[in-house]
């Protein structure tokens, strides 16, 4: 598990830490690897009044040192904030930790960061800045329908240059064609309604992992790939269970790996129907 380092997450080049530990306060967080890994590191970090672990001045450096590689290299990172924490979590004692994050991203503008949290309605009383940053993009967990309608709200109405959802672990069918922004391009769901909200502009969805791992349907998936090609939103399938069988809609291919062994193995960037969905969204920069 990385805190602030080069990460084999697909979607980010890195992931950065302010703290460690949250709690449990919905379906998808059932199986949360991050509580797991640090229970298994004899961590007390994953309750609501509990402890919350911190880190210095060399933790907190990394992202400078990313930052000035990005813009000696002349390209931008991605940097997943948090994967062993939320950033959002309701709790007065994390605020100057917060408050060291936010200054952090104002002076890393080479890196976007990826602040996804399960507590929108927080995030968007918290948010800092009253206009959109350039690198910073907002996103909130919709592991199933309910947490997508319930969600999607306060998501869209945080000032970012783009609101994604990240659809995992994706434990029921979900619809997100309410809340994508662009134009109808296929015609077979012209029948839908225009999306009311010009809202989400990246999708990423993914099967569960780990011990007790609930599967995801192949249909599932199809269903946010076909409305984000109709409404011209960028899609990414990270991962799905390896059916482990021939003639699968899932499958290997070049730029997937296999991650695990046996019933449980995930493939990441799999290809659904023969194809790799592994798109991001194009943010300007004027």
């Amino acid at each position: 598990m990385t805190v602030g380092k080069s990460t084999g997450i697909a979607w980010c080049d890195h992931t950065f830490n302010p703290w460690w530990g949250c709690f449990k306060i919905s379906p998808g967080c059932k199986h949360c690897y991050a509580a797991t890994f640090d229970k298994r590191v004899g961590g007390d970090n994953w309750t609501p009044d509990g402890p919350r672990r911190f880190f210095g001045d060399k933790h907190w450096n990394d992202p400078i040192r990313w930052d000035r590689e990005a813009a000696a290299a002349g390209v931008r990172r991605r940097v997943f904030c948090a994967s062993m924490a939320d950033v959002f979590e309701d709790r007065r004692d994390l605020d100057e930790h917060r408050h060291r994050l936010w200054a952090l991203i104002d002076k890393t503008p080479h890196l976007d960061w990826l602040l996804l949290t399960k507590r929108p309605d927080v995030m968007r009383r918290l948010w800092p800045w009253p206009t959109a940053p350039k690198n910073v993009w907002a996103g909130t967990t919709m592991e199933d329908q309910e947490r997508a309608d319930a969600r999607a709200d306060d998501l869209l109405n945080v000032p970012a240059v783009v609101h994604f959802a990240s659809v995992e672990p994706m434990i029921g069918p979900v619809s997100l064609w309410a809340m994508l922004a662009g134009k109808l391009r296929d015609e077979s769901l012209a029948a839908l309604e225009s999306p009311p909200l010009p809202g989400l502009t990246w999708v990423i969805a993914g099967a569960e992992s780990g011990h007790g791992a609930r599967p995801a349907q192949v249909a599932w998936y199809r269903t946010l790939r076909d409305e984000c090609a109709a409404a011209g939103v960028p899609f990414l399938l990270k991962q799905a269970i390896d059916p482990q069988a021939a003639d699968t809609p899932i499958t290997l291919g070049a730029g997937s790996w296999r991650k695990g062994k046996g019933a449980g193995a995930l493939i990441e960037l799999p290809y659904l129907d023969g194809v790799q969905h592994a798109s991001f969204p194009e943010v300007p920069r004027g």
